[in-house]
């Protein structure tokens, strides 16, 4: 199986997609600072994957998360509780809260 998934940091707030065939060991990379783009970032809370038979699928499901429209999908469809949870921890709001309320 290969994977997409979405990362959310506990430190800075941010979310980060991607996509992987193992997703355990990519998990541990991201939160021992061996990934470059997301080191400064740590900790890191997988908050959703989804599995592909394809590395392509994986691949092309990463890239539309990235789109603007892909990104309004995952915010509304696929990361709202972790949303929703991380603004009731306290979260200084970077412009999601309209999504939110949708």
């Amino acid at each position: 199986m290969y994977y997409s998934y979405i990362l959310l940091s506990s430190k800075s707030h941010i979310f980060y997609f991607g996509s992987t065939i193992d997703l355990k060991t990519r998990y541990k990379l991201h939160n021992s600072g061996m990934v470059q783009s997301t080191k400064a970032h740590m900790p890191w809370k997988l908050i959703w994957y989804g599995a592909f038979d394809s590395e392509k699928q994986a691949r092309d499901f990463e890239l539309y998360l990235k789109t603007g429209s892909g990104k309004a999908f995952a915010y509304k469809r696929l990361v709202s509780e972790a949303l929703a949870k991380d603004f009731a921890d306290g979260r200084i709001s970077h412009g999601h809260t309209e999504l939110l309320a949708k």
